[in-house]
């Protein structure tokens, strides 16, 4: 797996890494059981802090899609098989929504407000 991060990007770094973590679960990348890299390791190879890279993890443990283990590092759970069933779904919602011709940001809102 390969992350990129973007120093001059408005979103902060930790924040990129948790972003393309949640993508790679998506796009069914990051398997359930697939080990990240250590984030020593890590912070290493993307020239960042160390800090930056336990933020990352830690935001996307908060919500459930991986394990941290003491010994054992990073690794995905089974929550990252439901988020490519989300992104699936998300998929075929737009392309309805294309095929519909409805405007980006009617689409957006209405699934806004589906999830109020």
């Amino acid at each position: 797996m390969l992350f990129r991060l973007d120093p001059s990007a408005n979103e902060n770094l930790a924040a990129q890494l948790a972003r393309q973590i949640r993508s790679a679960a998506a796009r069914g990348e990051l398997a359930p059981g697939t080990r990240l890299p250590a984030a020593r390791e890590l912070a290493e190879s993307l020239g960042v802090n160390l800090h930056t890279v336990l933020k990352a993890y830690q935001d996307v443990r908060d919500e459930g899609l991986i394990e941290l283990r003491r010994g054992r590092g990073a690794v995905m759970t089974d929550a990252s098989r439901d988020v490519r069933r989300l992104r699936e779904a998300i998929d075929a919602a737009v392309a309805v929504a294309r095929e519909l011709h409805v405007s980006p940001t009617t689409t957006l809102a209405l699934v806004k407000e589906a999830l109020q």
